[in-house]
């Protein structure tokens, strides 16, 4: 079948009502996210894995797989979108990768222009997502025949590459970083060998022969840990919004906005197809183009429309990039994505290159939901403005009940298990400490599902090669995989060594 044939598939499995429906669902709740500062796609995602799983409880279990993945997907791309609105309206991100659009969109917002800021980071977004898409489109096949080349030794040196990734690009420390992610692997080896049939690290409980389960520490660590965060550092929340006026751009305003808008969705899809780099890097880089090739650089952190359309642009085609080495190599490259790929994993759905032989409908009718979704954001936003900045102005003491409500009653509607909820409280404690000394959580979470894989893989490797270590070597993928990730850790830690100032991530 031809790619033409598998996308018109993907269509027939979107275009279902009710896939429409979480589609649509998906990407309200994802700006909604977007808007409230401090949540971001991390926290949502985990958040909704179990509201997902409960809604398709009753589904066959490749069609509940399909629809869980489109409204998760359509959470992601929506809070992208979504964190620009904070950002413009009360110069506070609602997550990391619209830090930049800040710069320049508060500023637009103070000079009466924010209807015009926020609407150009609408069709920014828009187009971005039309862009990445393409791209994953024509990508997708060609990589998953690719990676069916692979053997269980490049396999691991792959996902070690993707785990050097981002330990070597989040937070502001490679060391904590490094120690989170080898945490997140520690906790990975807990349970029942797989192999041998051994308990490890299981110190007689029984509870934990079956390991720790993925979706509890995620929804703790990011949501409870937010809601903890919130409660005990009493952020002030009265800071003024920003008027909106006049929502549609002005003729100029598109016109300046056009080359910023197509930089910035080709670099940051290609940046967000990297492991590791991310929408946060992605804007970053389109600024710093936007400002180097403006004829009035000056203007920019005054207000200059450019500041916003192309990070805007960058980090929504980031987004859609990332969504590349997920579905393809079955290689998360950011939080978020490590995140749905454990939402997959936990309907038996294994992301990488048997993902489009396997299971075609879900991963076609994701690419398909995501045309739908970036067209349904264009459509909801533009009028929706208005709406969208009163939700700036929910008050904590409504929303943090909601947040511990659905994550209690979510986990337990999945684990049925009350040590998953006292678990979950801790990992709410844990993932707020972590927070405040600057120890990212996202490698934490991707070691965790990475863990086991890398484990399995360098087993059958060394089964393969009869225990000779120089199997992951010898094989040139392999070799080149981990030189890449070597470099990967150690190219930053040099370039600090030199003085040099290194962009860190915190990518969700």
């Amino acid at each position: 079948m031809s790619t033409i044939q598998f996308l018109l598939d993907g269509f027939a499995t979107a275009l279902q009502w009710h896939n429409i429906l979480f589609a649509l669902v998906g990407v309200i709740i994802g700006t909604a996210v977007g808007v409230l500062p401090g949540i971001g796609p991390m926290s949502g995602v985990a958040l909704l894995i179990p509201v997902t799983a409960t809604l398709t409880s009753g589904m066959p279990t490749e069609a509940a797989a399909a629809s869980s993945i489109i409204l998760l997907a359509g959470v992601y791309y929506g809070a992208m979108y979504g964190g620009s609105t904070t950002s413009i309206l009360l110069n506070t991100p609602g997550e990391s990768s619209s830090v930049v659009t800040a710069l320049d969109g508060y500023q637009m917002a103070q000079q009466g222009r924010a209807g015009a800021a926020l609407s150009i980071s609408a069709i920014g977004s828009f187009v971005a997502g039309i862009v990445s898409l393409i791209g994953l489109v024509l990508l997708a096949k060609p990589l998953s025949n690719l990676a069916l080349e692979f053997g269980p030794a490049e396999y691991f040196s792959l996902m070690l590459l993707g785990l050097c990734a981002v330990s070597g690009l989040a937070g502001k420390s490679v060391t904590k970083a490094l120690i989170m992610t080898v945490l997140g692997l520690m906790l990975g080896t807990i349970g029942i060998d797989a192999v041998s049939g051994i308990a490890r690290f299981t110190y007689d409980i029984p509870v934990l022969y079956g390991g720790i389960e993925f979706l509890t520490i995620a929804v703790g660590l990011f949501a409870i840990g937010e809601v903890f965060k919130t409660i005990l550092e009493r952020e002030a929340d009265d800071e003024p919004i920003a008027k909106i006026n006049r929502i549609l751009p002005t003729k100029q305003d598109l016109k300046d906005s056009a080359k910023p808008i197509a930089r910035g969705s080709f670099l940051g899809f290609f940046i967000g197809v990297l492991p590791g780099a991310g929408a946060t890097l992605a804007s970053f880089f389109s600024y710093i183009t936007e400002k180097k090739s403006s004829k009035n650089p000056d203007s920019f952190g005054k207000g200059n429309i450019a500041g916003v359309a192309g990070p805007e642009s960058a980090n929504n085609a980031a987004s859609g990039g990332a969504m590349i080495p997920l579905l393809t190599l079955g290689i998360p490259g950011s939080g978020t994505t490590a995140i749905l790929m454990g939402a997959l994993i936990m309907y038996n759905v294994q992301p990488g290159p048997l993902l489009f032989t396997d299971h075609p409908d879900i991963a076609w009718g994701l690419i398909a939901s995501m045309f739908i979704g970036n067209l349904v954001l264009l459509i909801l936003n533009m009028p929706l403005v208005k709406v969208f900045a009163k939700i700036i102005q929910t008050p904590k003491k409504y929303l943090l009940p909601i947040i511990i409500a659905i994550s209690f009653f979510g986990v337990y509607a999945v684990q049925y298990s009350t040590f998953d909820l006292y678990l979950l409280i801790a990992c709410g404690v844990i993932g707020y400490l972590f927070t405040k000394n600057d120890y990212p959580v996202a490698p934490l979470v991707l070691a965790l599902v990475l863990g086991p894989m890398i484990e399995n893989n360098m087993r059958r490797a060394l089964t393969i090669s009869n225990g000779e270590w120089n199997v992951f070597v010898t094989s040139p993928l392999s070799l080149i995989f981990l030189i890449i990730a070597v470099a990967w850790i150690v190219v930053p830690l040099i370039l600090k060594l030199l003085g040099r100032k290194v962009v860190i991530n915190d990518e969700e």
